[in-house]
């Protein structure tokens, strides 16, 4: 069985440390759609800024990071983290997952992580929150805050990163069980 973990979220819902967290413990590898936005930007000869400025108008940036995570699940034994990761997978056995907390929550923990301040933090977050719901569904008619496809959805703000890992890995422990008796 190849194994397919995807791990959506906003920013600041913890996302890529649980990714990291999991990847490592179940042997497999971790790609992100960071990460793979950032080796576009390295094969154009681009810096991260300059990609980003094209990337509002240039959707082919969009689809081929797209393509690049599809291709990723294909080969499996891999943990995906990204907004559309689960969306880019449909078709392909793999366990989706969903990390949340309140708006001012990720505003903090993004303010936080990018040593900003609240405000800055907060303009990001609701900007980039927008540009992303707006984008996704003019794109692939995403509905982004459809949760319906995540096997499961956690709110990371009620628990720390130790219990919040504990609950995913209980819940891959359980997914793996019931693929294997397919």
């Amino acid at each position: 069985m190849k194994l397919v973990i995807c791990i959506s979220g906003s920013a600041g819902t913890g996302k890529t440390t649980q990714a990291k967290i999991i990847a490592k413990k179940y042997g497999l590898k971790y790609a992100s759609a960071g990460s793979i936005f950032r080796d576009i930007a390295k094969e154009r000869g681009l810096s991260l800024e300059q990609l980003s400025a094209h990337v509002l108008d240039d959707t082919s940036i969009d689809v081929e990071i797209d393509k690049r995570t599809r291709k990723l699940a294909e080969e499996g034994n891999i943990v995906l983290e990204g907004r559309l990761t689960a969306w880019m997978t449909k078709g392909i056995d793999a366990f989706r997952i969903y990390l949340k907390c309140p708006l001012e929550t990720e505003i903090r923990r993004v303010a936080e992580r990018d040593r900003k301040s609240l405000a800055e933090a907060r303009t990001e977050t609701l900007s980039r929150e927008e540009s992303e719901r707006i984008r996704y569904k003019k794109l692939y008619g995403i509905d982004i805050s459809d949760l319906s496809i995540y096997d499961i959805v956690l709110n990371t703000d009620i628990y720390p990163i130790e219990s919040v890992t504990r609950i995913l890995i209980t819940a891959i422990d359980e997914y793996i069980s019931n693929m294997s008796k397919r």
